[in-house]
């Protein structure tokens, strides 16, 4: 019986392949010098291929950075009991996330591909776990009475996420420390 395997199975590994050779040229050069050609000859794939999946290069890095291909970082929201040194913490690991190779000239790069396709930007949302692991973090705040009941957790971490790419799209120098207090003023805490 020949057990030759067809269709599913063998676009799966192509999938698998793409996003692979994706995230070791990205590691290897940067996102700027990512290119679907590129990826293409990496993985062993047509572009055809490539494009059956992804319609551009920043989805298809969403993607890698959603399945956590790209850093190894865990963005999950701390549950201390403090609210604001909890969201502190996940500031810090996005924030330790931009500091890595290529971690800026990333985030720019989404954030242009986010403003042609809303995919790419709901990509960069969930893989910094502003749509989960943050916003239920607020939500327990609010919970636990350390935000007031009324408080519109989704607009706060999307506020908290916003002010972060701000501050890499104004290519600022040193921005862990303004953007770290500003977290802590939002959610009442000292700024200082």
């Amino acid at each position: 019986m020949n057990e030759h395997r067809t269709g599913p199975v063998r676009s799966a590994a192509a999938r698998e392949a793409i996003l692979t050779a994706t995230a070791t040229i990205f590691q290897r050069q940067g996102y700027d010098q990512l290119t679907i050609e590129g990826i293409a000859k990496e993985a062993g794939v047509g572009k055809q291929t490539i494009y059956r999946w992804w319609n551009s290069r920043g989805a298809l890095i969403a993607d890698c950075l959603t399945e956590g291909r790209l850093f190894p970082v865990d963005l999950a929201a701390p549950h201390t009991g403090d609210l604001v040194a909890d969201v502190d913490a996940w500031t810090a690991r996005v924030l330790s996330i931009l500091a890595s190779h290529n971690g800026e000239s990333l985030l720019r790069s989404l954030v242009a591909a986010a403003a042609e396709d809303a995919e790419v930007g709901d990509h960069l949302s969930a893989s910094l776990g502003v749509d989960r692991q943050l916003t239920e973090r607020l939500q327990v705040g609010v919970d636990e009475g350390q935000l007031p009941a009324d408080a519109p957790v989704d607009q706060l971490g999307q506020a908290i996420m916003g002010a972060i790419v701000l501050q890499v799209l104004s290519r600022r120098s040193d921005y862990s420390g303004p953007l770290r207090q500003l977290v802590r003023f939002i959610l009442g805490g000292r700024s200082d």
